[in-house]
């Protein structure tokens, strides 16, 4: 490397499966190695977008915080799922996609050196914007059980010290599927207020779950409101991926700085796609239509569980994936791929770099396959393994 901050910062693996997946052109592949769907963005985003290529004031880099709808929207959404109001004007800025919003966070509040606490394993692209923001990842270790992913609220909060500048957490997480709850708040509360650390919360997938139940946002506790920067997609929940819209919304104290960051960063989101990710947010029916969405997602993911019974696969409790412990098998997450690949005609990544943990895990992505097509993934494993 060149540069030393990017020492320790790996690739994430998604895009070499991905790449080689392309290039196979081959329709019996199937795809479970990268966070695509095939459900269609809601009906009044993809109005909107047709509209505004005739709109010459969505072809501009202003206003570089966001056009004020599309603050609007993601202001009232997230003020409603916290239970708290926040000024689109002074507390949302937004950005090119949720993990520049994160990357933008970890800019405004991370000291070259400062700690910042995740849960493993985790998303590499989530690690790898603390590296690159000068932080030192400080990881807390989940647990698979026979109900999924866990992760203790003490042993997290005990993570939170004199060093830790943020606590960057997601939920449901990637790749795991791990939902947080009220206990982790608490938790977090006093940890964070005892040595003035950050929550750094990454929304994208917040109502993606699969027990019926609305999202438990850390805002909505009167120890967290204040430290909670809360950073949305419309990629996930709203399966618009290619139009990289975000936003981030918090105190504006810090908004001020993540404004500027962003002004210094990617400067701007996409012009054309503002209108429509704001007519998503703001559609009465929007809730609606993230629970259908959900429900095809879970089917698809009952499917890939009920195919992969025999097999040490772990249950998300919600998002797009769920992984698979390689451990058991006598295999390395790299060897199941690779197999997986050339034997059986599947893309799976290999979770290498996604926390001290992840090269035991391959990650299984049940968004963009229909239920048709996961019938028979177990075949595919046998001739991969055996």
């Amino acid at each position: 490397m060149t540069v030393t901050r990017l020492r320790h910062i790996p690739g994430i693996g998604v895009d070499a499966v991905g790449n080689a997946a392309d290039a196979t052109a081959d329709p019996a592949l199937l795809r479970l190695e990268n966070l695509d769907t095939d459900l269609r963005p809601p009906g009044v985003a993809l109005t909107a977008t047709r509209a505004a290529i005739d709109d010459d004031a969505a072809n501009s880099y202003l206003p570089f915080e966001g056009h004020r709808p599309l603050r609007a929207a993601a202001a009232a959404r997230v003020g409603r799922l916290a239970g708290r109001s926040y000024d689109p004007d002074t507390e949302c800025v937004g950005v090119a996609g949720g993990l520049n919003g994160v990357l933008n966070a970890l800019l405004a509040t991370v000291e070259p050196g400062d700690e910042v606490v995740l849960v493993d394993p985790i998303y590499a692209g989530l690690v790898n914007r603390v590296r690159l923001a000068g932080g030192v990842p400080r990881f807390v270790p989940a647990r698979a059980g026979a109900a999924g992913w866990s992760v203790d609220p003490e042993r997290l909060a005990a993570a939170v010290g004199p060093a830790t500048a943020a606590v960057l957490l997601m939920s449901p997480a990637m790749p795991t599927g791990l939902v947080l709850d009220e206990s982790h708040w608490s938790a977090l509360a006093a940890a964070c207020d005892r040595h003035d650390a950050w929550l750094i919360y990454d929304a994208a997938m917040e109502s993606i779950r699969f027990d019926g139940r609305p999202p438990s946002h850390p805002a909505s506790h009167d120890g967290l409101a204040e430290r909670t920067i809360t950073v949305g997609s419309a990629s996930k929940e709203l399966r618009m991926i290619g139009w990289r819209v975000g936003w981030v919304v918090g105190p504006a104290a810090v908004l001020a700085d993540i404004r500027l960051v962003g002004l210094t960063n990617v400067v701007c989101q996409v012009g054309l796609a503002q209108a429509a990710v704001a007519a998503a947010l703001s559609d009465p029916g929007v809730d609606d239509d993230i629970a259908a969405a959900t429900a095809e997602w879970h089917r698809r993911c009952t499917t890939v569980l009920r195919e992969l019974a025999g097999y040490p696969v772990i249950a998300p409790h919600g998002g797009w994936s769920l992984l698979l412990d390689t451990a058991p098998l006598g295999l390395s997450a790299a060897d199941l791929s690779h197999r997986l690949f050339h034997r059986a005609k599947v893309a799976a990544t290999p979770m290498d770099g996604w926390g001290p943990s992840g090269s035991r895990y391959l990650r299984i992505v049940f968004a963009n396959e229909p239920v048709d097509r996961l019938d028979g993934l177990a075949e595919r494993f046998r001739e991969a393994i055996d």
